[in-house]
């Protein structure tokens, strides 16, 4: 058999885990990476290095594909509209890609298909209208109230909990609003996200009990499977950790958080792995009340437990999935599966932190992503799978291997 190529714009940890799932299916990989001793340029032989917006390195990296795909979404719209009225098989779809690339146009979007989401508003001009758009959005629905930029944020980058009034003057959020008034800030530092910002997105502050994740692939010919509904714990804005199945969640909520996700996906064909990040409102005697709040179109970290916890992971799937290639089971192996993420914490780990790691607990699954230390950075995962009930044990035995890693043990 031919080996089908599937070109992914991007270098970083998510492109290195298809890597992975690719080999094993003799499906060749082909990343566009941004630095030669990158992440995925570690395991991928074919990885030209270029920028998601060079035309030239993007539309090679495109030749002889099967698809087109990506593992941000930080892509240059024009360009990929272009490949694909040139026949290039871009997935997801630009036009689905812009829903995970422009929060405003995804918000738009969850209005038109009529589904749940937490009220907002659009804020653009100078200083003062901003702010006095902030000032009437939150006299109507009260404070605190949440500012995001519509691109470019990550990670908590570009998302700022606004208490009260006062603020709009002074601090973050008035740093915030002066920056975007006086004409398209980027996001220097992080604090804005990245790339131009000439508008903020204001939304209500949901009050919610915990966050979930809906994660499903499809397929062009319209074949969808789904994960189970996950919960996701956050610390500073970067989930942290991922109990899957979502202990104890209403198995009504977990139907609906499902049906969501299908629908997103066959409303606005999107191809490949799609993840909906949701609020949920528990309370008892109550049904569970769900919001959309974000989406991502491709492997994301609500998923990286289906490694060792499904019988087909996301990275796996999404490589089926954009191929067009039958998908594989999202059947979980055990009853319960908890994943770690591992930031790199305020000191590097010695060289014996792994094999430390690996005697602390053999059963633990550890991820690691080749990428050199630096507090707050992403550096890998460790999973762990057990019986029903076992969340916590399981939470605890995955904290105590990532501490070690981390260089905190």
């Amino acid at each position: 058999m031919s080996a089908p190529i599937v070109a992914v714009i991007g270098g970083g940890q998510l492109a290195r885990m298809m890597q992975e799932e690719a080999s094993a299916l003799g499906i060749r990989l082909r990343a566009l990476v941004e630095a030669p001793d990158g992440s995925t340029a570690q395991v991928t032989a074919d990885s030209p290095v270029g920028a998601a917006d060079d035309a030239a390195a993007v539309r090679a990296l495109a030749t002889g594909a099967g698809a087109l795909t990506f593992e941000h979404e930080h892509q240059d719209d024009a360009l990929l509209r272009e490949l694909a009225a040139e026949g290039v098989g871009v997935r997801p779809c630009p036009d689905a890609l812009l829903l995970a690339r422009d929060k405003i146009a995804m918000r738009r979007a969850m209005d038109a298909a009529g589904l749940p989401q937490p009220a907002w508003a659009e804020a653009t001009g100078d200083a003062a209208a901003i702010r006095a758009a902030v000032r009437a959005f939150a006299a109507e629905h009260g404070w605190p109230v949440v500012l995001k930029t519509p691109r470019g944020g990550y990670d908590g980058h570009g998302v700022l909990l606004v208490r009260q009034d006062r603020e709009l003057e002074a601090g973050r959020a008035g740093q915030w609003i002066d920056a975007v008034a006086s004409g398209g800030a980027t996001g220097a530092g992080g604090s804005l996200g990245g790339g131009a910002v000439t508008s903020l997105l204001i939304e209500q502050a949901i009050p919610f009990t915990r966050e979930l994740a809906a994660l499903q692939a499809r397929s062009p010919s319209g074949q969808i499977a789904s994960w189970p509904v996950v919960e996701t714990i956050q610390a500073d804005g970067m989930c942290s950790e991922v109990l899957a199945p979502a202990p104890g969640l209403d198995p009504a909520a977990a139907d609906e958080a499902a049906r969501i996700g299908r629908e997103i996906a066959e409303r606005f064909d999107v191809t490949g792995v799609l993840a909906v990040e949701l609020f949920a409102v528990e309370a008892f005697g109550e049904p569970t009340r769900l919001f959309v709040n974000e989406l991502a179109m491709r492997p994301h970290n609500s998923g990286h437990w289906t490694q060792d916890g499904s019988v087909t992971s996301q990275f796996a799937q999404h490589l089926r999935a954009v191929l067009d290639l039958p998908l594989g089971s999202p059947a979980p192996t055990a009853d319960a599966c908890v994943m770690v993420n591992l930031i790199g914490g305020i000191r590097e780990p010695d060289d014996g932190a792994l094999a430390r790691a690996m005697a602390a607990d053999p059963e633990a699954r550890i991820h690691l992503y080749g990428k050199s230390w630096r507090p707050g950075r992403k550096l890998g995962h460790v999973n762990l799978t057990g019986p029903a009930g076992s969340e916590e044990d399981l939470r605890e035995r995955a904290r105590a291997v990532v501490a070690i890693l981390r260089g905190d043990a």
